[in-house]
């Protein structure tokens, strides 16, 4: 297996999300009812997987590999995915920081949500159409089978220390969960 095809799999359920989340957003924008849980749902989801493991299989393991395949950090195309991974820490930090006013009726909090998740959501769509269809097949024509091996098992590593047992099935779950109900609306 490829280590870019675990990214590019990983790459589908965060895109599941924030598909979520853009159905949330159209509702708070409308005035509608969106639960609260959703946003502390999603938040969770985005920091505890998308970045604290995706993006850590990505930054510890993959970016390195190719930086010594000589793929540019400064100045070049890792450099610029490492800045879009700080960009989204922000919005998620602004999103959690927003989830609670915007329920207790603040509207300023209510705006500050959907502007931190609209934010959100088009930067990482179009992030991850950039490692999608330039970075991993970058990787692919760089990284030897063997390489990919090694990263795969250093990914295997990274979702054990960083998310521990089950919580990639249990992140799956309640997308689907969450799926379900926006489909309802």
């Amino acid at each position: 297996m490829k280590a870019t095809n675990i990214l590019r799999d990983e790459h589908a359920g965060i895109e599941r999300m924030l598909n979520i989340v853009e159905a949330a957003v159209r509702r708070l924008q409308r005035g509608e009812a969106v639960p609260p849980a959703l946003f502390h749902d999603a938040t969770e989801f985005f920091r505890n997987f998308a970045d604290n493991c995706h993006h850590a299989k990505e930054e510890q393991q993959l970016f390195p590999a190719l930086e010594e395949r000589g793929v540019l950090r400064e100045g070049g195309p890792l450099g610029v995915m490492l800045a879009e991974h700080d960009q989204g820490r922000a919005f998620i930090r602004g999103m959690q920081a927003a989830i609670q006013p915007a329920f207790a009726g603040d509207p300023q909090g209510r705006q500050a949500l959907i502007e931190q998740a609209q934010g959100y959501i088009a930067l990482l769509r179009e992030h991850i159409l950039k490692e999608n269809h330039v970075l991993f097949p970058m990787a692919d024509q760089l990284l030897s089978p063997s390489e990919q091996e090694k990263l795969c098992d250093a990914f295997e590593v990274i979702e054990r220390e960083r998310t521990g047992p089950g919580e990639h099935e249990r992140y799956h779950r309640m997308i689907d969960a969450w799926e379900r109900q926006v489909a309802a609306w």
